[in-house]
């Protein structure tokens, strides 16, 4: 008898599972908002050089034209301090040497034929618009112009966050078991993500937002292994897709959230604050009874087992489960458990190689077009709020697609026509031509069209890689 034969003696799917999944899936709803939060905090509004001398400019022959007048003026004074760009809009990052106060009077527009001798930076700082975005770090911190790449940086360094959060709470949760470092890091979620809402500068701000996408590696990945190591295996692939929901709810959801939420660091505030409660009933999870059998823990499998037989309402057979059960039903898990495996252990074999060879392949390129596409949502040519949703929507399909492709097709030939559908959307946009059709509504709902396939693609295909991980990995050691 197995460890899954186990399972269905003490309830199969019981009251227990049930309870653990929905409350292990709930945090995924706000991991998924700190994952996509830097769209809106991270924002580029319109925006110009600040204009010198605003408060008492006056031009000569014109010394009833004052800035102090409201209306007109101000925009006067944008027009003759600020050059137009190519679509006729102020430029973002230059100014004026001197005012032009001629184009007041002239109707010719000489602002295009200017020279970098006529120009010069934006010294005194820039005006932002805040119609869409009341503040964000952009904003705040002046990361724009010369400094706009330093917006991308604080992106790698998230992601740089998620990368070490994988493997050093990866290996913590092998070693001291899934339930305290996931517990660990909901309050590392908490503590840094409030301190990233009080960020004094992009320093600051960089530093806590490595730690939150630590955080998001170890809830993500334990929460993942207590869900799938808790059900029985028929019901373990609805149960990655009820994780995967949650996910989608959450990207729904955040778009909502930042349209009430303006000001970055209320919105960064809003989503932080949450997993301070959910690392306090954290400790009413159960620990992976699998995993405390693998660890030689029997005793503490036992108990746990019985704890998990009484919410279920199998008391009866959770009186029979002793240590000397344990060890009979699982000797072969258990024989597992004398040799030590290390990462070196994933390109030992031939045919665990293989495997992981390609499940690495698929993620890279999932992750690769999956973050290359939503967290460039400005550049769509809609509203962010809508495409963002429009984004969390698409995945609905694509996750049940998934669930009904895995059931029925099987886990290889969906997760192949996934990844190659993705492929071919992304690729399919190159060909929206670069001028007039493009410039206008149609071209950017072809484009916006092709590209949310490619992102539901890359989710479906997400969402097969964490089970595939699962599956075959223990079949071949």
């Amino acid at each position: 008898m197995a460890f899954a034969d186990l399972l269905e003696k003490i309830g199969g799917m019981g009251r227990f599972q049930v309870l653990q999944v929905a409350l292990l899936v709930t945090p995924v709803l706000l991991v998924a908002s700190h994952n996509l939060l830097q769209n809106f905090s991270a924002a580029i509004p319109d925006h110009h050089c600040r204009i010198r001398l605003i408060g008492n400019a006056t031009s000569p022959g014109h010394a009833n034209r004052t800035t102090q007048k409201p209306g007109v003026e101000e925009e006067d004074l944008l027009w003759i301090y600020i050059p137009k760009d190519v679509a006729g809009k102020p430029e973002k990052c230059r100014r004026f040497v001197t005012p032009r106060w001629h184009l007041l009077n002239s109707s010719a527009d000489d602002s295009h034929n200017v020279t970098q001798v006529d120009t010069e930076p934006c010294y005194d700082g820039w005006i932002y618009d805040n119609s869409v975005f009341v503040n964000t770090i952009i904003m705040e911190w002046d990361l724009v112009c010369n400094l706009r790449t330093r917006r991308q940086m604080a992106q790698s360094i998230y992601m740089g966050g998620v990368l070490v959060g994988a493997l050093v709470f990866g290996s913590l949760a092998d070693r001291f078991g899934r339930k305290p470092v996931l517990s660990w890091s909901y309050l590392q979620m908490a503590v840094a993500g409030l301190c990233t809402a009080f960020s004094p500068n992009l320093t600051a701000y960089c530093i806590f937002r490595f730690l939150v996408g630590m955080s998001y590696s170890g809830i993500i990945l334990n929460c993942m292994s207590l869900v799938l190591e808790w059900v029985p295996t028929k019901v373990r692939t609805i149960a990655g897709t009820v994780v995967g929901y949650s996910a989608t709810t959450g990207q729904i959801i955040l778009p909502g959230l930042a349209y009430a939420l303006p000001d970055w660091r209320w919105l960064q505030f809003a989503v932080s604050v949450p997993f301070l409660a959910f690392f306090v009933y954290s400790w009413w999870f159960a620990e992976s009874a699998r995993w405390l059998i693998l660890s030689n823990r029997l005793e503490q499998a036992v108990k746990v087992l019985k704890r998990v037989a009484q919410i279920n309402r199998k008391m009866e057979e959770g009186e029979k489960l002793s240590t000397e059960v344990l060890k009979a039903s699982m000797q072969k898990e258990l024989s597992l458990t004398r040799s030590s495996y290390t990462a070196v252990s994933l390109v030992r074999t031939p045919t665990v190689r293989r495997i992981s060879c390609c499940i690495s392949s698929v993620w890279f390129a999932t992750s690769f077009a999956y973050y290359g596409l939503v967290m460039d949502l400005q550049n769509f040519g809609f509203s962010i709020y809508l495409i963002q949703v429009a984004f969390g929507c698409i995945d609905i399909p694509a996750k049940l697609g998934a669930a009904i492709g895995m059931s029925y097709i099987g886990r290889r030939t969906t997760q192949a026509s996934s990844v190659i559908l993705a492929g071919l959307a992304i690729l399919a946009n190159i060909f929206v031509p670069q001028g007039k059709l493009r410039s206008n509504r149609s071209g950017e709902r072809h484009r916006c069209l092709a590209l949310c396939i490619a992102t539901a693609c890359t989710r479906c295909s997400e969402n097969q890689s964490h089970e595939v991980v699962w599956q075959p990995m223990a079949l071949s050691w």
